[in-house]
């Protein structure tokens, strides 16, 4: 029987074959051989963090026909009931608990791990899922650090994975739209591009040592990294403001609109890097830079930045988040929702093409639910169909990589001179040591 399911989910969806042939059979529907399709090539999932982000997922997830969520994996026992609860409403189907995500993966009726938890769990997870034979939804960033977004593009090529980012915006229409807007021409040679995210987010305050809740699984929530004693203001949002597990605003948030960039650009590494910035609104915990710019060259004589501002929620060309190119014959802005302007020289607007759909760019959660389906659904067609993924593990690492580049650069204090061939700092032993990380014992990378 199982043999049988996976023979039919590396075959054409049921309703498309049908129509492919003929049509469909007297007296049905496409959508009644949709609802039938839904009930026999379903791609079975674990949802691997379910907290905020995760949480939003498992409910996009559980929505889509050709899906089935059959675990939830969460350290936190609270989300893992809500979100179990709430899948439930809406497939009518209970899915499992696995607290530690090893055990679904044990399951030969699993087909896919989605990986929402924090950064330094990334990597590590994904690769663990593709060892044990399953395809990977792996939220941005891809990794904490370059050296494991380098192990996840061997890995996907050595165990034969499907293994998509969610850098769900490559798979928006009108974003797609853009970038051949681009690429064909409308502002001429792009030159310079940058990006920004702005936020208003409070102060993480001094965290005190505290007894782990009973709720939670600190030991598995650590997983990979080295281990810290727990303290009260860690969990759940703000370890992405300690170097320790998050990785800052940078990959927070910037890695979607540097992504942006490098794509419209069509350019892969730079030659050098710097950043500036730094902790400047409170007095606190926070480790990461609230203030920051990235900027980057490329030997095809383009250049980039990227500008994060976590305590100031001042827009920029009127948005929250943006990506703006400028070409030799005019500009083109790529704001937080599913659409762009394109202006001339002057700065006169030329073209505007909007979506009616509502996006809310701060919200950290689900900013835009029935756009992201479009990149899922690309996710299970690459699984099913043998689709072409809008965002392989390979562009995703080297968009990844360019904020990755940026922090390094802040940690450093000075300017970082890049090979453009593989993206690897040259000449900076000090700046080299952060190309990767320390593992708790027994949880190294290892392919």
């Amino acid at each position: 029987m199982e043999n049988n399911r996976r023979d039919f989910i590396k075959k054409t969806f049921l309703g498309t074959a049908a129509l492919s042939i003929g049509g469909v059979l007297p007296g049905f529907s496409a959508k009644s051989y949709s609802n039938i399709a839904g009930a026999n090539e379903r791609i079975n999932v674990a949802m691997m963090g379910v907290n905020a982000r995760g949480f939003a997922l498992a409910n996009n997830f559980s929505g889509l026909k050709n899906c089935k969520i059959i675990y939830v994996s969460d350290v936190d026992t609270r989300a893992a009931e809500k979100c179990i609860a709430s899948v439930e409403k809406i497939a009518g189907e209970r899915p499992k608990t696995a607290p530690d995500f090893r055990k679904a993966l044990e399951d030969k009726d699993l087909d896919a791990l989605v990986v929402a938890t924090p950064d330094h769990w990334h990597a590590p997870a994904a690769l663990i899922a593709m060892k044990a034979g399953k395809n990977v939804y792996l939220e941005k960033p891809c990794s904490h650090n370059p050296y494991e977004g380098e192990m996840l593009v061997e890995a996907a090529k050595k165990y034969g994975k499907v293994l998509q980012m969610g850098n769900q915006r490559r798979s928006w229409p009108n974003v797609i739209k853009a970038i051949e807007e681009i690429k064909s021409g409308a502002i001429g040679k792009p030159y310079f591009g940058k990006s920004w995210y702005t936020n208003k987010r409070p102060s993480i305050g001094i965290g005190q040592e505290a007894s782990v809740p009973d709720w939670l699984n600190w030991d598995l929530w650590q997983g990979p990294a080295p281990r810290k004693t727990f303290k009260n203001n860690y969990v759940h949002y703000n370890w992405h403001w300690f170097w320790h597990w998050g990785t800052g605003e940078a990959l927070n948030n910037g890695t979607h609109m540097m992504d942006i960039l490098r794509w419209g650009m069509g350019v892969d590494y730079p030659i050098n890097v710097s950043s500036n910035g730094g902790r400047f609104h409170y007095k606190d915990d926070w480790e990461t830079p609230d203030t920051q710019v990235i900027s980057m060259d490329f030997k095809e004589g383009l250049s980039m930045t990227w500008e994060g501002r976590s305590c100031n929620a001042r827009n920029i060309e009127g948005s929250s988040v943006g990506a703006m190119f400028y070409g030799e014959k005019g500009s083109l802005l790529i704001t937080g929702g599913n659409g762009y302007t394109l202006y001339d020289l002057d700065g006169k607007e030329i073209r505007k093409i909007e979506d009616k759909e509502k996006i809310d760019p701060r919200n950290s959660a689900s900013p835009a639910q029935q756009l992201d389906a479009l990149h899922i659904q690309n996710f299970f067609d690459a699984i099913s169909k043998g689709a072409p993924l809008r965002s392989d593990i390979d562009s995703g690492h080297k968009s990844t990589l360019l904020v990755q580049l940026g922090n390094i650069a802040q940690r450093v204090g000075r300017s970082l001179e890049i090979n453009p061939e593989n993206g690897h700092i040259i000449k900076d032993k000090e700046a080299s040591k952060l190309w990767s990380r320390e593992y708790e014992k027994g949880w190294e990378m290892k392919l």
